[in-house]
């Protein structure tokens, strides 16, 4: 399994995550459809850097289907919605 480090999202007009990104890398922008596959079939972990080191992505599922976040750490600026876009 290889781990893959988010630095970038990308979002809809609602704020939702469509893509996770690191400039430079050959999987990025890695969209969420293929963001979820990778997770729940453990290809690749995704993962924010937070006060305590990693901080995974996973895959939740709420009333409107799946979707990718962390989570939370007193630090808000790595959470998906809170990074630059990509």
């Amino acid at each position: 399994m290889a781990e893959r480090h988010v630095t970038r999202s990308r979002k809809d007009a609602d704020g939702d995550i469509t893509a996770l990104c690191n400039p430079g890398q050959y999987w990025s922008p890695r969209a969420k459809a293929g963001a979820i596959q990778d997770i729940e079939t453990g290809i690749h972990r995704y993962y924010v850097t937070g006060t305590s080191g990693r901080l995974y992505v996973r895959v939740v599922t709420g009333p409107n289907g799946k979707y990718l976040r962390t989570d939370p750490d007193p630090l808000s600026s790595n959470n998906l919605d809170e990074l630059p876009d990509c």
